[in-house]
Parts: structure tokens; C-alpha cells; sequence
């Protein structure tokens, strides 16, 4: 069900509203302060969706059963924006990845502001909560995917890694990086290498770097 602005009859209101009801979606028109109280502290803009809780089918252990030679893994350490796991959810749709894995209780949650800033990939992209992420790439690694952590003080480049085949990358938050354990059970450590002044970048903007460079790697279009 979405509830629009009853106020609202421009263009793009109108198509929202048609689009919808050919697709089953129910449409009701209401006031301003409804919407409010149904978006809570989100911005509406003038419709608000009510829908039930996004589940993806995939579990982790779905993902150790499916390894092969094009996996490409994401796992997100310690990301707790909801806007930078949103963002990450875009960019690991983008470049076709099997999942993205976090530890449960170290990452952002699923809230409106991830849900905006992964403009679509929440529903795409399965995001897999794991008790404890170093045991997850124990496991991962026992079914044959190679660990690559992003460090900013890594010695290599990743332009220096060989990328392909069965692949999970692990990045941290843009503040602390990787932890401990996670770091320590990294086959290797690579850099973005940095030409300009800045120390680091954005977490969704590092994994795109890296994935895409996984992508380009493994000759996918």
C-alpha cells in the first residue's frame, strides 16, 4: 500500500499513482500530517510505502553450498552507517555480487536511510547477518574463497592482486578500518593507492574501487 499527498496532482504524482495500481500496489490518498506519522523521522516528499519487513531467501549457509569460480563476496566490517551500508548494498548490486555479510551486531540496520541510499538494492542484493564474522571467513575460506582485506597501510596495491576466481572483500569503517580479528584472518592485505591529499575514502566509495576492479578483472561487462 502507498498513501500520497492529496494535495499532489502533478505528473509525476499521477504516473506514481497509475504505475502502482497496474502492479497491485494499493494507493490511497491522504493529508500531510498522516504521511508524517507514517514516515516517522524520513523524509516523504509526498508518499510513504507500507510494506513487510524485506526478507532475502539466502542464508550463509546457502552461500558456502554455491561457491565457484565467479563468487564475489562482500563483508562489511564495523559499517555502522545506515547510509554507507545502503550505499554499499548499491554498489555490490552494480557489480553483481553473490552477497553482502555482517556481523550482527556491528553493522547498521536495514532503517529508512539505508533502505534511500541503496535506491533499490536492499531488494536485490542479499544481506546476510553472521554471529561472528572471523568464524564466517573461516568458513568461507574451508570452501575455497580468498580473503582480501582493504588497509590503507597495506604494501601492495590491489591493482597488484590477482582478483579472480572465488573472492570475498572485507573493508571497515572509514574511521577504524578493519578490526583485529577480521585483519588476521585476511589471506592478503591491499591498498587504494591515493594520489591527492586526503588519507582515506568514504567505505562505499572503497568498495567500489575494489569490486569494480574485481569486475574488470574477471573480463565481465
Amino acid at each position: 500500500m502507498i498513501y500520497v499527498d492529496e494535495r499532489r496532482r502533478d505528473g509525476r504524482m499521477v504516473d506514481l499513482q497509475q504505475r502502482a495500481k497496474s502492479l497491485g500496489v494499493g494507493v490511497t490518498s491522504t493529508d500531510g500530517e498522516q504521511l508524517r506519522g507514517l514516515a516517522g523521522e524520513a523524509p516523504h516528499q509526498g508518499v510513504v510505502a507500507v510494506a513487510g519487513e524485506l526478507e532475502h531467501a539466502v542464508s550463509f549457509d546457502d552461500v558456502l553450498n554455491r561457491i565457484d569460480a565467479t563468487t564475489l563476496l562482500l563483508l562489511l566490517d564495523g559499517v555502522t552507517d545506515p547510509r554507507n551500508l545502503g550505499a554499499c548494498l548499491r554498489v555490490a548490486d552494480a557489480a553483481s555480487v553473490s552477497a553482502v555479510i555482517v556481523p550482527r551486531d556491528r553493522s547498521a540496520a536495514l532503517n529508512p536511510a539505508a533502505l534511500k541510499a541503496a535506491a533499490g538494492a536492499a531488494e536485490t542484493v542479499s544481506l546476510i547477518a553472521v554471529i561472528n564474522l572471523a568464524r564466517a571467513m573461516d568458513d568461507l575460506r574451508d570452501v575455497g574463497v580468498r580473503l582480501v582485506g582493504a588497509a590503507g597501510e597495506a604494501t601492495q596495491s590491489l591493482y597488484e592482486l590477482d582478483l579472480t576466481g572465488p573472492l570475498a572483500w572485507a573493508l571497515g569503517a572509514e574511521d577504524t578500518g578493519l578490526r583485529r580479528l577480521t585483519r588476521e584472518r585476511c589471506d592478503v592485505l591491499a591498498r587504494i593507492p591515493l594520489a591527492g591529499h586526503v588519507e582515506s575514502l568514504n567505505v562505499s566509495v572503497a568498495t567500489g574501487i575494489c569490486l569494480f576492479e574485481s569486475k574488470r578483472q574477471r573480463g565481465a561487462s
